[in-house]
């Protein structure tokens, strides 16, 4: 099969070549898939797309004129697909349903320890010789109260790596995990209560119409004064002009986010020499109590070869059999 890859990068090209041994004609750029860039999988059977490119409506138009027949999503998220149109255009479309989730809650868990013993200020005040530490007061995590917000296979691992510092676990999600239940003590709540009693938030659902802005002004005033909220999920979960204003407020009294409502065009990419126009992110930096990471949650050797292998294994389905079982449509 004739695959052209959009939006690749160096971290991810040597995986996807060795899964792939020969068996398909991978064609490579670091464009992502849009309305201008569609034209140039002109040939192929297949795209392979990521996080940061846009399967839009306009853009399946395009593809589908072209004769792209099968999408192949390099991640978990499918919210960058317009499912309904491919689907009208009997395309195929699949997704990598589970790569490490390890990968993710661990990150997590490491924002969470990162903002708490506040490691950041701690390495700049050394290097600059200052060994005071009036200000790096932290707290125990142990016997303190975390809600996670969506417990399939990520946050699952995360209340797991939790329940091992001796953290109460409250979650809330559509669906309740039995063995969180019965081995780790978890308890499901609503989001308002989850809200009200967490010390702690960490979110792991994917975006929905359901979920986009899941965390906005009204349950913010709900949060305990101070209260950590992580992100590792998808960035507009999250209504970040309403995260703000709880910073200033000091409702919120730390945040840790790698993912970001407006990243595509500015994450992944090197804009150290450019300006930065984005005003709500520029505030977000200007927070010392704010820890950001540019959606690198998901990058371990684990991960990397996880996402590579289920992508070929799509590929290889639908020349096969012209299906997948990880088909989204």
């Amino acid at each position: 099969m004739k695959v052209f890859v959009y939006s690749i990068h160096e971290f991810d090209k040597p995986f996807l070549e060795i899964a792939a041994k020969g068996k398909h004609h991978l064609m490579f750029t670091e464009q992502p898939l849009n309305e201008d860039t569609a034209i140039m999988a002109k040939g192929c059977d297949a795209v392979a797309i990521f996080t940061s490119d846009s399967a839009s409506t306009k853009v399946l138009d395009k593809l589908h004129e072209l004769g792209i027949k099968h999408i192949a999503l390099r991640s978990v998220g499918f919210d960058h697909v317009d499912l309904k149109k491919a689907k009208e255009l009997g395309m195929k479309v699949g997704n990598v349903p589970e790569y490490s989730p390890n990968a993710i809650a661990e990150h997590a868990i490491t924002m969470i320890l990162a903002l708490n013993r506040k490691i950041i200020s701690a390495n700049r005040q050394v290097r600059d010789y200052n060994f005071k530490i009036n200000n790096l007061i932290g707290f125990d995590l142990n016997k303190k109260t975390v809600g996670i917000i969506g417990t399939g296979k990520i946050g699952a691992v995360t209340a797991k790596i939790l329940h091992g510092f001796g953290c109460k676990i409250l979650a809330y999600d559509i669906e309740q995990n039995e063995y969180l239940k019965k081995y780790l003590n978890v308890e499901y709540v609503d989001l308002n209560t989850l809200c009200q009693q967490s010390d702690i938030i960490t979110i792991h659902c994917p975006l929905n119409e359901q979920t986009r802005y899941l965390i906005n002004k009204i349950n913010i005033a709900l949060m305990k004064d101070g209260v950590m909220l992580i992100n590792t999920a998808r960035g507009a979960v999250i209504k970040t002009e309403d995260v703000i204003e709880g910073l200033k407020t000091n409702k919120i009294g730390s945040l840790g986010i790698d993912v970001y409502e407006k990243e595509k065009g500015l994450f992944f990419e090197d804009h150290s020499n450019s300006i930065m126009k984005d005003v709500m992110f520029t505030q977000l930096l200007s927070f010392k109590n704010v820890l950001i990471t540019g959606h690198q949650a998901f990058l371990t050797n684990e991960a990397l070869q996880g996402i590579a292998d289920t992508t070929i294994f799509n590929l290889d389905s639908w020349q096969a059999d012209g299906v997948s079982k990880n088909d989204l449509i």
